[in-house]
């Protein structure tokens, strides 16, 4: 089952796509002729935070010569970084280099704390495409990824939450200008969703909504602007954004 969030009339609906309509998940009526090529898709949930993860392929850690983390290693990324599909990044001007990161991001359905990862998957709505936008040379110049990681329209996420997928083993990849710059499958990666989950509410409360983007595998690089940058994860969906 495939969850949206929607534009029409000025509002915002939420949804569940079936093909290319769309049927209500709420009393509220719906505009007339509902369908998915007449609406604005917005972030399929609305997260009090994003969990990221950095280096949580096996090809990233090899690409980038460095050992294999023994615990998850988190950071944060703020809810006013959240943007939806078609939605523009914008590069801000303190930053000279500014990447794109694929990545399989995790919803959560329900509060979680100290959930074990045999328990993980109660507390999973779904799985979207998310791209961890960064501002490498200020990730570099910091020491730490706050800020390059958290501006503005620097998480998009979508085009929507896929509730039925096994996330073991999918293909995930990004195009940029339509070339391929990523290709990896999941079963790269060293933590799996369901032992993310599992420490990240050992640290923190993750709330329904929230996100952990599970980190992106070999292959990263630069965006300029005009660009357009999409994100394909097998059995998920397309997240395309243009760079401005």
């Amino acid at each position: 089952m495939k969850l949206i969030r929607f534009s029409a009339d000025g509002r915002i609906f939420a949804g569940r796509l079936e093909g290319d309509l769309i049927h209500p998940l709420d009393d509220r009526p719906f505009p007339r002729d509902c369908r998915l090529d007449q609406v604005q898709l917005e972030p399929p949930c609305v997260p009090t935070k994003v969990v990221a993860v950095g280096l949580n392929y096996r090809d990233h850690a090899a690409e980038l010569g460095l050992k294999l983390p023994e615990e998850p290693l988190l950071f944060l990324k703020p809810a006013s970084s959240v943007i939806g599909p078609g939605a523009r990044i914008l590069l801000p001007p303190q930053s000279t280099r500014v990447d794109y990161e694929a990545e399989l991001g995790i919803v959560i359905a329900k509060t979680a704390k100290n959930v074990t990862r045999e328990a993980a998957a109660e507390h999973i709505l779904g799985y979207t495409c998310l791209n961890d936008v960064t501002a490498r040379d200020l990730q570099n110049k910091d020491g730490q990824w706050t800020r390059a990681k958290g501006f503005d329209t620097f998480c998009p996420f979508g085009p929507w939450i896929e509730t039925d997928v096994n996330p073991a083993n999918l293909a995930i990849e990004l195009y940029l200008n339509s070339e391929r710059k990523q290709r990896s499958r999941t079963s790269n990666l060293i933590f799996s969703p369901a032992e993310l989950v599992e420490f990240a509410s050992g640290v923190m409360t993750l709330f329904p909504g929230d996100v952990i983007a599970t980190g992106t595998p070999s292959g990263i690089g630069p965006m300029k602007h005009g660009d357009t940058v999409e994100v394909r994860i097998e059995g998920v969906g397309s997240l395309v954004n243009t760079v401005w």
